[in-house]
C-alpha cells in the first residue's frame, strides 16, 4: 500500500521530519558524551597544568580567528542582499521573490553554526587530551574509549548543527511563503525556493571552512616543524620534550588545524551534498530523500558508536579494526534506513531503488578510499615501510624521494573510485545520482569524522604524556599506539573529506549550470541554456578551465609558503628561550621554558598568512563571474575540480 498517493502530498514537514529527529538525536548523544568525558578523571600534577596551557592556546587562536572572520562574513552578507536586492526581476523563471534577504540569512547562519561546530569540538578535544592520558594508566581500551568519546563529540555536533540549521531553514522559507495555490495543492514553488535560498547556508560554511583549514593549517605544520627543526634536529632532545618551548604550540595545532579546521571543512561538504542533491531535484519526493538518507544516518552512526572497543594488548591492526567496526556497521544501517526511506517517499518505484543503488554506491565509494588511503599511510603496509627502507638504504635523501613518489601514487587508487562512482551514479540515476551518492558517503559522517578527530586527542595525550615527568614509561607506551593509529585515521579522514568534497563540487557545479540563467537564443523561451553552452571548443570555458586548474597549485603554494613563515616565527623564538634562559637545554630542575610565547607568535603568524589564501580562494569565483560571464565561471569551477586529489 502507497504512503503517499502522490507526490504532491510530501510536505515540507514530511520532507523535515526524519532529519529534524535525527538532529534532535545527535544533540542528546552529544550529551551522553559529554558527560561520560566529564566524568573520567583527569588526574594530578603538572599535566593539568600541561594540559590547560594547551586549552588556552586553542582558545586564543579561535578567538583570534573569529575576530578577523566576522567582518569578512558581514561584508559578504552585505554583498549578496545587494546584489540579489539590486537585480530587475527574479532570477527563477518559478517564483517573484528575488531571494536576498533570504539568501543572506541563511549565509550568516551557515557560517554561525559552522564556526560553532568548530569551538565546540576543540573545547571537548582539549578537555579530553589529558584524561586520556590519565585512562592510559589504567588500560589501552579505557584509553580509546575516552579518546574515541571525545572525538565523536565533535562528529556529532557537525552533523547536529549542519541538519538541524537545514530543516529549520528550509520549513520556515517553506511554509513562510506565498507562491503556493490558495487550496495548498502543491509546495513545489515554496520547497523549490528554500533550497535556493539555502545555497546561501552552504556558503557561509564554506567560507569560515576555508579559512579555518588554511589558519589552523598553517598553524598546525608552522609549530610541528619549529619544534622538531629546533628540538629533535638541532638540538637533539625528544619529541614533546617539556624544555622545547614549542610543544604547547605543537598540540595546540593539532587541536586548531585537525579539530576545529576540518569540523568546519566536513561540515560544510556534508551541508553542500544535502543542498546539492536538493538543488538537482525534479519532484518532492527527491527533495526529501537527501534529508532522509542524512537524518537516518546519524541514528546509524549512533549505533555505530558503541561497537567501537578493543583489547589491553592490541596492535595498530587489531586498534583499526575497532574504528573499522563502527564505521563498517554504522554503513550496513544506512543501507537498510535507505530502503525504508525509497519504500516511504517513492512508494518502492524503479526509480527509487535506482536512487537507492547511487546510495550504496556512495557508502561503498567512501569505505574504499578511506581504505586506499589506509594502505598507503599506515605503517602495517608496504607502502610507508617502503619509506623505512629508503632510509637505511640512502638517508634523508632518499626518504623524501621515496615519500613523494608514495605520496603521488596515493592518489590513484580513490581517483579511480571516485571516477568510477561518477559514471556509474550518473547512468543509474543522472546528475541526481551523482548527488546522492556524496550524501551517501557522508551519510555517516556522525562516526567517520570521530575516527579523525579523535587523532588529535591521542597525539595530544602523548604529548601530555611526554612532557609529564611523573608518568611511567608504559602510559607513554599506550598513547603512542594511540598516537599512531590516529596519524593513520587523520590521513584516513582527509581521503575522505577529498572524495566526499569531489562529488559535492561536481553536484553543485550542476546546480549551477542547470539554475543560472543564460540566454538561449532567439526563438527560444527558456532562460537557462547555460549547459548547452559549456562547449570545451569554446574559449570562454576554455579559460576557466585552465584557470581553475591553476588554482589549487597557487593556493598549495602560497600556504606552504605562509608555513615557512610562521615555522620561521617560531624557530627564531625556541633559538631565542635556549639562548637566553640559562640552563633551560641542560634541563636544569626548576628551570621553564616560555611556552605560550611561541602560542602566540604563532597564532600571529598564521592569522596574518592566512588572508592572502583565503581571499584568491573567495573573490576569484566572484570576480570571474562578474567580469567575464558565467560560461568562464563554469569553467573555472569545472577545472577547480580536477586537481584536488
Amino acid at each position: 500500500m502507497a504512503v503517499f498517493d502522490a507526490d504532491k502530498d510530501i510536505s515540507p514537514g514530511i520532507v523535515v521530519s526524519v532529519p529534524f529527529f535525527g538532529g534532535i538525536l545527535a544533540l542528546l548523544m552529544i550529551g551522553v558524551l559529554m558527560k561520560k568525558v566529564r566524568a573520567a578523571p583527569r588526574g594530578e600534577g603538572p599535566q593539568l597544568f600541561i594540559a590547560d596551557q594547551i586549552a588556552e592556546g586553542a582558545v586564543a587562536f579561535l578567538k583570534t580567528e573569529y575576530t578577523y572572520l566576522l567582518p569578512f562574513v558581514v561584508i559578504c552578507a552585505a554583498f549578496i542582499v545587494g546584489i540579489l536586492e539590486g537585480q530587475s526581476g527574479s532570477p527563477v523563471d518559478y517564483s517573484d521573490n528575488k531571494g536576498g534577504w533570504q539568501t543572506t540569512v541563511c549565509f550568516l547562519s551557515g557560517a554561525s553554526l559552522s564556526a560553532l561546530a568548530g569551538w565546540m569540538g576543540m573545547k571537548i578535544a582539549t578537555e579530553t587530551n589529558v584524561k586520556t592520558m590519565q585512562a592510559a594508566k589504567e588500560s589501552l581500551n579505557s584509553a580509546l574509549k575516552i579518546a574515541f568519546a571525545g572525538g565523536a563529540v565533535m562528529g556529532f555536533y557537525v552533523v547536529a548543527l549542519g541538519i538541524l540549521g537545514l530543516v529549520v531553514l528550509f520549513y520556515a522559507f517553506s511554509m513562510g511563503q506565498d507562491n503556493a495555490p490558495e487550496d495548498g495543492s502543491t509546495f513545489d514553488p515554496d520547497m523549490r525556493d528554500a533550497i535556493r535560498y539555502l545555497s546561501g547556508f552552504g556558503f557561509g560554511a564554506s567560507s569560515i571552512a576555508l579559512f579555518a583549514r588554511v589558519a589552523g593549517g598553517i598553524y598546525t605544520k608552522a609549530a610541528d616543524v619549529g619544534a622538531d627543526l629546533v628540538g629533535k634536529v638541532e638540538s637533539d632532545i625528544p619529541e614533546d620534550d617539556p624544555r622545547n618551548p614549542a610543544t604547547v604550540a605543537d598540540n595546540v595545532g593539532d587541536n586548531v588545524g585537525d579539530v576545529a579546521g576540518m569540523g568546519a571543512d566536513l561540515f560544510e561538504s556534508f551541508v553542500g551534498s544535502i543542498i546539492a542533491c536538493a538543488s538537482l531535484a525534479s519532484s518532492h519526493a527527491e527533495i526529501a530523500l537527501p534529508f532522509w538518507v542524512a537524518g537516518f544516518g546519524i541514528l546509524a552512526a549512533t549505533i555505530g558508536f558503541w561497537t567501537v572497543s578493543t583489547k589491553d594488548d592490541a596492535d595498530q591492526s587489531e586498534l583499526l579494526h575497532a574504528l573499522h567496526r563502527g564505521v563498517y556497521s554504522s554503513s550496513i544501517l544506512v543501507i537498510v534506513f535507505t530502503i525504508i526511506s525509497v519504500e516511504i517517499l517513492f512508494n518502492g518505484s524503479k526509480l527509487g531503488y535506482k536512487f537507492f543503488a547511487c546510495v550504496l554506491i556512495g557508502l561503498i565509494a567512501g569505505i574504499l578510499v578511506g581504505e586506499a588511503t589506509e594502505y598507503c599511510t599506515s605503517y602495517a603496509y608496504t607502502p610507508v615501510r617502503s619509506i623505512t627502507h629508503a632510509g637505511s638504504a640512502g638517508g634523508a635523501a632518499t626518504v623524501i624521494i621515496q615519500g613523494l613518489g608514495i605520496g603521488m601514487i596515493s592518489v590513484f587508487p580513490p581517483t579511480i573510485v571516485i571516477v568510477l562512482t561518477i559514471l556509474s551514479t550518473f547512468v543509474i540515476g543522472g546528475l541526481y545520482g551523482i548527488a546522492i551518492s556524496a550524501v551517501g558517503m557522508l551519510s555517516t559522517l556522525g562516526v567517520t569524522l570521530a575516527t579523525d578527530a579523535y587523532g588529535p586527542v591521542a597525539d595530544n595525550a602523548g604529548g601530555i604524556a611526554e612532557m609529564s615527568p611523573d608518568v611511567e614509561d608504559y602510559v607513554r607506551e599506550r598513547t603512542d599506539k594511540l598516537d599512531a593509529l590516529g596519524n593513520t585515521t587523520a590521513a584516513t579522514g582527509k581521503g575522505f573529506a577529498i572524495g566526499s568534497a569531489v562529488l559535492t563540487a561536481l553536484s553543485m557545479m550542476n546546480a549551477f549550470v542547470k539554475n543560472v540563467p543564460f540566454g538561449c537564443g532567439e526563438g527560444v523561451e527558456s532562460k537557462f541554456c547555460l549547459a548547452e553552452n559549456m562547449l570545451l571548443t569554446d574559449p570562454y570555458v576554455l579559460s576557466g578551465i585552465i584557470l581553475g586548474a591553476m588554482l589549487p597549485f597557487l593556493f598549495a603554494a602560497l600556504t606552504m609558503l605562509s608555513v615557512r613563515k610562521a615555522a620561521g616565527a617560531i624557530i627564531v623564538e625556541v633559538q631565542r628561550q635556549f639562548r637566553t634562559i640559562p640552563g633551560l637545554l641542560e634541563g636544569k630542575e626548576g628551570v621553564v621554558c616560555d611556552h605560550m610565547a611561541c602560542v602566540e607568535s604563532c597564532t600571529k603568524s598564521s592569522i596574518n598568512e592566512m588572508l592572502l589564501p583565503g581571499i584568491i580562494a573567495v573573490f576569484t569565483p566572484i570576480s570571474i563571474g562578474l567580469l567575464v560571464g558565467a560560461k568562464c565561471l563554469g569553467g573555472l569551477l569545472a577545472g577547480f575540480i580536477a586537481p584536488r586529489f
